[in-house]
């Protein structure tokens, strides 16, 4: 029976949103031509072609000011479209709001300082030895998010164990952490002994069980459990009523399925399929530490898209080839040679190809294009990852779980920064 909630009304109303404008996210830039919804939004393409290439990487890093400088043009189209099933006012206040509709209020949900107050300066050294800094205040963050309500703790994928063993320590209670690498499992559990922590661990493939793992009286967590690993422990919390589940997803394109498996009953009416390269468009926000960096990975898209031009001149072709990743010592090679690289390692024949210096103008004309073209469709990342959020919200209260989500941490920290909390009721 379907369940009528906040959420699920939210969710039906993204769906609407992100059908209604499926052609200006549901797009692979490098197959383009040209930009492939110019003639259903004019005002838009104009835009966008107005600015600067030097002025892109600054809006693309500002989800806000993307929405601010895009949103006029995008209202604008939409008005002349009678047929439109969203309504510009939900629109805007949708992008403008970034996502953040589905977050609730986080009054009462600050994270406590007195599990900190556990650990004096000497363990805390201990505990973060050997963690990057930001990953460490991920999981520091997190724990500090999940209610003490005394159930025994099941980590989900837990690697070496970092998250089991602070909640361990600071909760005083019982962890079982499940992780499917050996060598991962023998370290951590030589750690939790040293400190003679109450944390066991099961060298387990969470994709090969015989049984399910999860009990009812237990709390299962996981951190940036990727794919369908968090999916899989949601389903199988599900099945065995499990009290309390905290987690946060992440790489939501790692799924063995070619398209996305729709988890709640309102997600499966949405009308539109996700592939995995759709997938990936809630990750696409990255900040590249430094102008080098950023002018290599320019000169690599680059180098790529024009190299594609030439196989499709070489071969007939009409399709994108993507090739392997590259060295960076390849880019400091002449674009000839990195042709030539790529044509063996794709077995194209390009002898036939008596200028190919003339395709690093082609490449850089394309670039162009796709730069605008992702743009554009980084308009709908946080949107999208609200709806796959929603959707994992939906199940769960299909399956008679009050849920909350929460940001556990700043942006700044990880941009995958959403805490789905559910309660059995």
């Amino acid at each position: 029976m379907a369940i009528s909630s906040p959420n699920t009304q939210k969710l039906t109303q993204i769906s609407a949103c992100l059908m209604s404008l499926r052609p200006l996210w549901q797009v692979q830039a490098f197959e383009c031509q040209s930009l492939p919804w110019e003639q259903l939004f004019p005002t838009l393409a104009k835009s966008v072609w107005q600015i600067d290439d030097a002025d892109i990487d600054a809006l693309d890093i500002d989800q806000q000011k993307l929405v601010s400088f895009l949103l006029p043009s995008l209202l604008e189209d939409i008005a002349t479209k009678a047929d439109n099933a969203i309504k510009p006012d939900e629109l805007a206040a949708m992008l403008m709001n970034d996502g953040q509709a589905c977050h609730q209020p986080s009054i009462g949900h600050q994270p406590s300082i007195d599990s900190l107050l556990r650990l004096s300066e000497k363990e805390l050294s201990h505990f973060s030895a050997h963690i990057k800094g930001r990953k460490w205040q991920q999981i520091t963050q997190f724990a500090d998010h999940v209610p003490m309500d005394s159930l025994p703790i099941l980590e989900w994928c837990a690697g070496k164990g970092h998250l089991g063993r602070y909640l361990a320590k600071t909760h005083d209670t019982n962890v079982t952490s499940l992780e499917w690498q050996q060598s991962l499992c023998d370290q951590g559990q030589d750690f939790a002994n040293r400190w003679q922590l109450q944390q066991q661990f099961r060298c387990t493939d969470v994709f090969k069980l015989t049984d399910n793992p999860l009990k009812a009286k237990q709390h299962a967590v996981a951190l940036h459990a990727c794919g369908d690993l968090h999916v899989k422990l949601i389903d199988l919390a599900a099945q065995s009523e499990t009290q309390s589940i905290s987690f946060s997803p992440c790489c939501y394109h790692l799924i063995e399925a070619k398209q996305y498996q729709p988890l709640s009953n309102v997600a499966k009416q949405a009308g539109f399929r996700l592939s995995r390269h759709d997938l990936q468009l809630p990750l696409q926000q990255s900040v590249i530490a430094n102008q080098k960096q950023l002018s290599l990975r320019h000169q690599e898209i680059c180098w790529r898209l024009a190299f594609d031009s030439l196989q499709r001149d070489a071969t007939g072709s009409n399709c994108y080839l993507p090739i392997p990743s590259i060295k960076r010592s390849q880019l400091s090679a002449s674009f000839t040679e990195f042709c030539h690289w790529a044509a063996a390692q794709k077995q194209v024949d390009i002898t036939a190809i008596k200028d190919i210096e003339k395709y690093l103008h082609i490449g850089f004309h394309r670039q162009r294009l796709t730069r605008r073209i992702d743009l554009v469709a980084h308009l709908f990342r946080r949107i999208l990852e609200h709806w796959l959020i929603l959707d994992r919200v939906c199940f769960l209260e299909q399956h008679n779980y009050q849920v909350e989500v929460f940001e556990f941490c700043s942006n700044s920290i990880t941009p995958r920064n959403s805490l789905i909390q559910a309660q059995k009721r």
